[in-house]
């Protein structure tokens, strides 16, 4: 997700209201298009062909219901076009004294037009979004991913703990369907043990994001191991354990 944490003077033209705010609204399923083509052209490093656009236009555009399951906010461009945008889908989670309601948002996409950044674009949507589900959804856990760019902004908004999620993705094998290796599902995706070989010998790299029991976040793995799991398996054991 880009940011821009800190809004600078400029005299190109863009919308603010007799207040000089930025005139953020709600998104709709009219814009269910714009939002993800957004983050093709914006946030992600290989664009989306024209058929994922479709097709996540299709997802999204009745989740931006009143009856759907996710909120957007958007700002719009003097041309028409959509100059920034803040996503985020509603989950159900197992509740917890901290969140009662067992309602989770992830703020899944964050873009801006590079003509537009660094004014204070992406803190007036996301901060709309999140007053939004907080106030209006009941939401009270928010999770996200960022870049370590852009963590400033988010820890200033309340958000706490390491940019980086631990993710994967799993691709189930649809009855009928022609086998595809593993490596074909995804062109960034490269095996683990080729990843490792491919690494210094002298060093390993663990990202982890540890919470307790009330998703606060707590010590975890170091970042970086100063030697190879064969030669220390004392450290993998305490990275295993969660440990430092």
């Amino acid at each position: 997700m880009n940011a821009d944490p800190t809004p600078t003077a400029t005299a190109a033209a863009e919308p603010r209201d007799a207040a000089g705010r930025l005139p953020v609204r709600a998104a709709t399923p009219a814009d269910a298009e714009a939002v993800p083509r957004m983050r093709s052209e914006h946030v992600l490093s290989a664009p989306f062909t024209e058929d994922w656009v479709r097709q996540c236009t299709d997802e999204l555009a009745p989740r931006l219901t009143a009856e759907g399951d996710a909120r957007a906010f958007v700002v719009d461009a003097p041309d028409g076009t959509m100059a920034a945008c803040a996503l985020g889908p509603i989950h159900p989670v197992l509740p917890a004294p901290a969140y009662p309601r067992g309602l989770a948002a992830r703020v899944q996409i964050v873009a801006t037009q590079p003509k537009f950044r660094r004014r204070g674009y992406a803190r007036a949507v996301v901060s709309a979004l999140l007053g939004h589900l907080a106030d209006v959804e009941d939401v009270t856990l928010f999770e996200l991913h960022t870049s370590p760019e852009a963590a400033s902004l988010y820890r200033e908004l309340g958000f706490s703990g390491n940019p980086a999620l631990m993710r994967m993705t799993r691709h189930r094998q649809r009855s009928g369907a022609v086998s595809v290796p593993v490596a074909q599902l995804d062109s960034t995706w490269v095996p683990p043990q080729q990843c490792a070989d491919a690494m210094p010998r002298a060093a390993a790299y663990v990202c982890l994001y540890v919470t307790d029991e009330n998703d606060r976040p707590t010590k975890g793995c170091p970042a970086n191991i100063s030697a190879p799991s064969a030669e220390r398996p004392e450290e993998v054991a305490r990275c295993s354990a969660g440990g430092s």
